[in-house]
């Protein structure tokens, strides 16, 4: 499954604790620092598709304030495909510090060429 950031960040929100639409857009905003702020439209797609892959489920349903709220849990298999894309981040992230790293050595002992001296 390719999982996208929305998707990732939604399926971390429902490690905790079931939560409702609104409370997943709240918690992803908390996570992310204020810089993903998922629109109700594109969060339902996204609980829709991991609905359909088995990754979250219906917790429950409660009426407040006379609206339906809808309140989804992490699966078991929810847990096993964030594990697995956690793990594949994490390689990502040290194959990309390794070569910033790597190229912060090259870069410090490359000879410099400005001034055009000859």
């Amino acid at each position: 499954m390719n999982m996208t950031e929305p998707m990732f960040l939604a399926l971390t929100a429902l490690v905790d604790e079931p939560r409702h639409g609104y409370g997943i857009v709240q918690e992803v905003e908390r996570l992310s620092e204020g810089k993903v702020q998922l629109k109700i439209g594109t969060l339902y797609g996204v609980l829709d598709r991991l609905a359909a892959e088995g990754l979250v489920e219906l917790d429950r349903e409660e009426v407040q304030s006379g609206r339906l709220r809808r309140y989804y849990r992490l699966t078991d298999s929810g847990e096993h495909a964030l594990q697995s894309e956690v793990s594949r981040l994490a390689g990502t992230l040290q194959t990309a510090t390794e070569r910033l790293s790597a190229r912060r050595g090259a870069v410090a002992v490359r000879p410099s060429v400005a001034g055009g001296a000859a």
